[in-house]
């Protein structure tokens, strides 16, 4: 399993919210199979996000059948309410969104007094500058590079500006943390955002659907951050 302090080296998480819901084990399998060692989990509520997808029970169900690093990404109303039942669940990294109103701080040392590692995801139009009060908190930025809530979407080349400025608090700041983009990550736009300053990657449709798993893991990680 793959802890997540920052490296060089740029780490793929295939989304499981691209994979065969009715088959979510021979999905994860896929992952494996292709040589990743992370497993995106997107947790929508139908709140902050219009749209349903995984609980803790999925993940839990899930747990025993791999030891993928679990990168769990809570787009939630209230995600402060469900950070035990993830942990629980075997989440190894929680990332919780800036926009919702609930308190952030409490969140993240709930995260990390659990041993686990957390996150802040910033939607496409909200600023960088919306990380500065936690960013001695964090192991993970994830900037969504389209509006969080369903998969397949187009990627937004204006979020890389906003990716080199991450990197740039993270330089300033003398901070560990990793950069993750997700939405419409593909080997077009996964090496646009690496040389913007990203590390670690979320791809679900283009991984699902490509030919050959294992070449585009390949792809994605040989290049050079």
């Amino acid at each position: 399993m793959l802890l997540n302090s920052h490296s060089p080296k740029p780490i793929l998480a295939p989304s499981l919210l691209a994979g065969d819901h009715a088959r979510l084990a021979d999905s994860v399998q896929l992952v494996e199979q292709a040589g990743a060692q992370w497993l995106h989990l997107d947790i929508m509520d139908g709140h902050f996000v219009p749209n349903l997808s995984f609980g803790p029970q999925t993940v839990k169900a899930l747990r025993p059948h791999t030891s993928l690093f679990f990168d769990v990404h809570l787009m939630l109303a209230n995600p402060h309410h469900f950070i035990d039942p993830f942990i629980e669940a075997g989440a190894d990294q929680i990332t919780i969104h800036v926009e919702p109103d609930y308190p952030i701080a409490d969140t993240l040392d709930a995260i990390r007094s659990a041993g686990k590692k957390c996150g802040l995801v910033l939607n496409p139009d909200t600023p960088a500058s919306a990380l500065e009060p936690w960013i001695d908190m964090i192991d993970m930025v994830l900037l969504m590079t389209v509006q969080p809530g369903f998969g397949g979407q187009s990627f937004r080349n204006d979020v890389l500006p906003k990716i080199a400025a991450v990197a740039a608090i993270r330089q300033s700041r003398k901070a560990a943390f990793r950069i993750q983009v997700d939405g419409g990550i593909d080997s077009e736009t996964a090496p646009l955002c690496l040389k913007a300053g990203a590390d670690t990657l979320v791809a679900g449709t283009a991984f699902f659907k490509a030919n050959d798993r294992s070449d585009f893991r390949r792809q994605i990680e040989a290049v050079e951050c």
